[in-house]
């Protein structure tokens, strides 16, 4: 190796910060196997409940048709994943992908209230989840991770420092 490569290697992945990596290295998967599904018809006709239930993001049926809406979703969920890659080198398009990530989970957990039959009735309603729910609880997570990993990469850019 040569020593660019090495002191490469060591100034993007210090030990210490083996659970900053990791989580940014999950939050990389999570998008890009998100952002895959995106392309097929079976991810259409099941994102359909959320997006027109979805008070953030209701409006791209009407502007984009069902499929042109995933679309765009799976673009955007590929260029967030992308800039969480980056991020591994560059802590600004780090920063950037983590506040994409955190405005797309923001979006999601947003859907929960207004979700229709999101409380399990034979169950006595709230807090008993229907899947549906349930699927959108996880969006509280990866959305404190996206916080996360924003709050990281401003810090290491010196752009919270200044403040």
């Amino acid at each position: 190796m040569t020593s660019t490569t090495i002191a490469a290697a060591k100034s993007a992945f210090k030990i210490e910060d083996l659970d900053y990596h990791l989580i940014r290295a999950s939050m990389i998967i999570v998008f890009v196997f998100f952002g895959y599904a995106k392309w097929f018809k079976y991810d259409v006709q099941g994102l359909a409940p959320f997006i027109t239930h979805g008070p953030l993001i209701f409006w791209l049926y009407p502007l984009l048709g069902p499929q042109g809406a995933t679309w765009f979703l799976g673009v955007t969920e590929w260029t967030i994943g992308s800039l969480l890659f980056l991020g591994f080198w560059d802590k600004r398009l780090g920063a950037l992908g983590a506040a994409g990530a955190t405005v797309t989970f923001i979006g999601t957990v947003t859907i929960i209230p207004f979700f229709p039959h999101g409380w399990e009735q034979s169950a006595g309603g709230f807090p008993a989840m229907t899947f549906n729910t349930a699927f959108l609880m996880k969006d509280f997570v990866l959305l404190a991770v996206s916080f996360y990993l924003l709050k990281q990469d401003l810090v290491r850019t010196d752009f919270l420092s200044h403040r």
